[in-house]
């Protein structure tokens, strides 16, 4: 049986369901009861012979599936801690992203990217306290996110597309390597000392490649969304999924789906096929094959695998330059509506100057074509200590090679950045963290595509509001040989174990200065009170 979201085909009254609870994960819960989905994504093609699940009254065991994983979870308020559940109800919308700085493949369906670090989209309610979701922050996720509160650190970006309804009104960004607070937080709050089961599986947020919240105040929900690309060995090498998956007592549905990619018939769509159970419901997997549109889309690796890589040409100094090559000869549009985009989130001591990119001969030589969007931490003079947001969010347009290479050639790109004046160190530098850029084709999508249906769709990753809501973005990831998403910039400052000779001398300067001030003006007294006294 064929499932097919768009309603072409016709359908068997059982790959109907079994599609359908795929995606009741996606919906607005009312009954505030947990409920999860879990979904393996195969990196090998064949499927998996249902007879090799054991599927029981309350549980389901995996045969060793080499796979990419998805563990989403739904929860009610009621079932939040009271600090958590306090601010989501002041909040319209929250979203938060969170990338590990190590390089993973980004499998379809899940092949949407962020800059490594941690992204917050924030929209207040109407009584909504500025002081509240900060503090909660730094409870959830640790010192890192050194965040005062949403009206100082947050910045507004600006939203090109008017009709893209989902674009929350601010924006953080801070590096953020770990999850480890957020781990402790949640096997202290979320689970029973002696429940083994939900601590080991909080646990294993610590290998996730990528973690998203979700709150609305339409669903009054929290979605719970975490990424694996592949399972960690006890050695740190690519594992097996072979877990004994469990319906808990606190849990309303538990959906498993073991799934494979299939080559889709519609341009802007994904197919997949495999095997969908329900446990506690179902006695066996149910096998179901479907498609839907989807915005976010891997490139394609035919015929030449396309990636990028990024560094800082060397010396940095003060204005570094931040390079992206790409191969010449992979580098073309997937279709003749694509534009290349790179989108950076730059912290607070290094930025773009709008000014310099907005001169098209300047352009062309670092083989940029615009700057389409700029927001946060802009100001051109500030020095880091004045300027109290997180920093600054850019969405660059990149030129290509108008023919494709014949030779192993690199297309690089230059994106000049500049420093801000910083407090002195005791070693001389000040270090910067960058996240290398998510980079992608952004291309006009077909009539009639509703991405919408899609299970597994993702918004508010900061780069999509700024397109029409009819955007598909076609991802391009690091290079293989990659091991991490993120560039440290040493950026030099004054060393003050070196410069004790400057202060003191500073001291004396000041102080013969004032004196020669104090005398030159008791002399120029003298001398009127003289000169009155010789008129008299």
């Amino acid at each position: 049986a064929r499932f097919d979201v768009s309603g072409r085909l016709s359908l068997s009254a059982q790959s109907r369901s079994a599609a359908a609870r795929l995606q009741v994960a996606t919906l607005a819960f009312v009954d505030y009861t947990m409920k999860q989905r879990i979904t393996y994504l195969l990196h090998e093609a064949g499927g998996v012979d249902p007879e090799t699940l054991d599927v029981g009254k309350d549980s389901i065991k995996l045969p060793g599936l080499k796979a990419a994983k998805e563990w989403r979870v739904t929860l009610g308020t009621r079932e939040l801690p009271k600090e958590v559940s306090s601010v989501l109800e002041q909040s319209h919308e929250i979203h938060i992203r969170w990338s590990a700085e190590w390089n993973y493949d980004a499998v379809t369906p899940f092949s949407s990217r962020v800059p490594s670090g941690f992204h917050v989209f924030y929209t207040p309610g109407e009584n909504a306290s500025s002081d509240t979701l900060c503090p909660l922050l730094g409870q959830i996720f640790g010192d890192a996110v050194e965040c005062a509160s949403v009206k100082e650190s947050f910045s507004t970006p600006p939203i090109l597309s008017e009709r893209f309804a989902m674009s929350a009104k601010y924006q953080y960004y801070k590096p953020l390597a770990r999850l480890t607070r957020f781990i402790g937080y949640l096997s202290s709050t979320m689970c029973d000392s002696s429940d083994v089961s939900c601590h080991s599986q909080v646990a294993s947020l610590a290998q996730a490649s990528s973690l998203d919240l979700d709150y609305d105040m339409i669903s009054h929900a929290l979605r719970v969304t975490a990424y694996w690309d592949w399972a960690v060995a006890a050695d740190g090498s690519q594992g097996v999924w072979d877990e004994t998956l469990h319906l808990q007592p606190s849990s309303d549905a538990l959906e498993v789906g073991i799934l494979n990619v299939e080559k889709a018939n519609e341009e802007g769509e994904i197919a997949l096929s495999g095997l969908l159970t329900v446990v506690g419901e179902d006695t066996k997997p149910s096998a179901t094959m479907f498609s839907f549109p989807a915005r976010h889309h891997a490139v394609s690796k035919q015929p030449e695998e396309l990636s990028f890589e990024t560094s800082f040409r060397q010396p940095t100094g003060l204005h570094p330059a931040l390079e992206l090559k790409f191969p010449a000869n992979a580098l073309t549009q997937p279709d003749e509506s694509c534009a290349l985009h790179a989108y950076l989130t730059l912290p607070s001591s290094v930025f773009i100057d709008r000014y310099q990119l907005s001169d098209p001969l300047f352009l062309a030589s670092q083989n940029l074509i615009a700057l389409r969007s700029l927001s946060g931490a802009t100001d051109l003079e500030a020095p880091v200590w004045t300027t109290p947001q997180w920093g600054s969010a850019a969405l660059l347009e990149l030129a290509h090679p108008e023919t494709p290479s014949v030779n192993n050639d690199t297309w690089s790109v230059t994106v000049p950045l500049h420093t801000r004046y910083m407090l002195p160190s005791t070693d001389g530098t000040h270090t910067a963290h960058i996240p290398w850029p998510a980079v992608f084709w952004a291309c006009e999508a077909e009539d009639g595509l509703k991405m919408s249906v899609n299970p597994f769709d993702r918004t508010n990753i900061g780069y999509d509001g700024l397109f029409g809501p009819k955007t598909l973005f076609h991802h391009i990831g690091a290079s293989a040989e990659t091991k991490t998403l993120m560039e440290t910039l040493e950026i030099p400052v004054l060393d003050k174990t070196k410069t004790g000779f400057v202060e003191i001398g500073t001291g004396v300067t000041v102080l013969l200065g004032f004196l020669w001030v104090l005398w030159s003006m008791i002399k120029g007294n003298s001398k009127a009170t003289s000169e009155a006294g010789k008129k008299e």
